[in-house]
């Protein structure tokens, strides 16, 4: 299973068993210290180019453009692809969630990852 979680609510609860906490955002977020999060990995290469999230801005209405263009840098970058392939095989034994920073909660990269992860769109 994937989930997605906002790291700012994630610091206030405990690590649950058989959770595997992934960081996916380019920079660290801001006001966490990294000595207080137990996170498993910060893969910010699998984030969207500082380009792309830019040119975004959390806008609902360039949602779909965005997943377009986030999933062409993904499918460009080998070691992209091989990062969502091991989330997927992980995610069959565990629960993976992925962590980010934004203040959106419905439009993020953490859910475009997450429906590329669980869908046939990220997978060649």
């Amino acid at each position: 299973m994937i989930g997605i979680e906002r790291i700012y609510t994630y610091r206030t609860r405990k690590k649950r068993e058989n959770e595997y906490l992934v960081l996916v955002d380019r920079l660290w977020p801001r006001g966490i210290r990294r000595d207080e999060m137990h996170i498993d990995e910060w893969l910010k290469e699998i984030s969207p180019s500082h380009e792309l999230r830019k040119w975004f801005g959390h806008e609902p209405e360039k949602w779909k453009e965005f997943m377009h263009r986030y999933l062409s840098e993904l499918k460009s970058d080998a070691a992209s692809q091989a990062h969502l392939k091991r989330l997927r095989q992980l995610q069959e034994n565990q629960t993976v969630t992925l962590l980010y920073s934004a203040r959106d909660e419905v439009y993020n990269q953490a859910e475009a990852l997450r429906q590329f992860i669980t869908s046939e769109i990220g997978q060649d």
